[in-house]
């Protein structure tokens, strides 16, 4: 008869076997700790990346088509309260970024531009009340205006800037909220549809153009652009305003909000400033649940 014997496990190994498993439980329990921060750390890094990327080309994307000579930079609450981007400094908490955009819409247009950007000053010797555009169709530009601002503004809102103009930036387009009431002394001429169809006339009840220094080359505007960023993190593209027409880039002269689109959240720094005609932007987004980590990006815009 064949007799099974049974060895147990001898108290050596026994603690060998506990030595192990303490072993393993200890560092594969932080393995797989530090495979999952590793983890989070790259998604978290991943989406900052394109959250701020996707930020700083949202705002170069409408900033390359600025009016250059327009951009402001504000620091307070107060209706004079900015500077020019040319000379802002470290010693003021910039929040808003704004400038006059030229209508890039309205020059792309259907098949032909709406506006040809040329003024035919041969044709508008000794004229005041009218300033002829060759191929300009003020009728097409209202309705897209009208479309584009969802029935609210149109081409009376809007405003002419001749190229070469050098005007005080404090006063001539309306950045102080007071409507601009000389044609002389602006840089956006505010106009809306004049006798014909591929001419302007003056908005401002009672003024023409005269003495007005005129260009053979403009640009067509209807609104400004501000990116506002709030002390919540938030950055916000205001448009559907005028400041020709005495607007704010939070209250229109009719009592209603501008218009404003959410660009992102969580944003822990917007930054610019000017290099010559250049504009150089920095925008750095921050996760909201992992503190003093933010990645930011920049962007030169033309």
């Amino acid at each position: 008869m064949i007799k099974k014997i049974r060895h147990a496990f001898t108290m050596m190994e026994l603690i060998f076997v506990i030595i192990i498993i303490g072993l393993l439980a200890t560092f594969g329990v932080e393995f797989m700790v530090q495979s999952y921060k590793s983890y989070i750390f790259s998604a978290v890094n991943n989406k900052l990346q394109n959250e701020s990327a996707t930020a700083v080309e949202f705002i170069a994307k409408r900033l390359s088509y600025r009016i250059k000579n327009s951009v402001i930079a504000r620091y307070g609450a107060g209706a004079t309260d900015f500077d020019s981007i040319r000379d802002i400094n470290n010693t003021k908490s910039y929040s808003v970024l704004e400038w006059v955009g030229s209508d890039i819409d309205g020059w792309r247009g259907n098949q032909l531009p709406l506006w040809s950007g040329i003024i035919d000053i041969d044709a508008d010797i000794g004229q005041t009340t009218n300033l002829t555009s060759p191929e300009t169709n003020t009728t097409a530009i209202n309705a897209l205006i009208n479309t584009l601002s969802y029935t609210n503004s149109g081409i009376s809102d809007s405003a002419l800037y001749f190229i070469g103009t050098n005007n005080d930036i404090n006063d001539s387009y309306g950045w102080t909220g007071a409507a601009i009431t000389s044609q002389q002394d602006a840089a956006t001429h505010p106009i809306t549809t004049g006798t014909n169809l591929n001419q302007f006339s003056s908005s401002i009840a009672g003024v023409d153009f005269s003495d007005v220094v005129v260009y053979e080359y403009y640009k067509h505007s209807w609104t400004a652009y501000a990116i506002v960023h709030t002390l919540d993190g938030d950055l916000t593209l205001h448009y559907d305003y005028q400041p020709w027409n005495g607007d704010t880039y939070l209250l229109q002269t009719d009592g209603n909000q501008t218009k404003r689109e959410l660009i992102m959240q969580n944003v822990a720094t917007f930054k610019y400033k000017a290099i010559g005609t250049l504009i150089k932007i920095q925008v750095c987004v921050e996760n909201e649940y992992i503190g003093d980590y933010a990645i930011c990006k920049e962007k030169t815009i033309f």
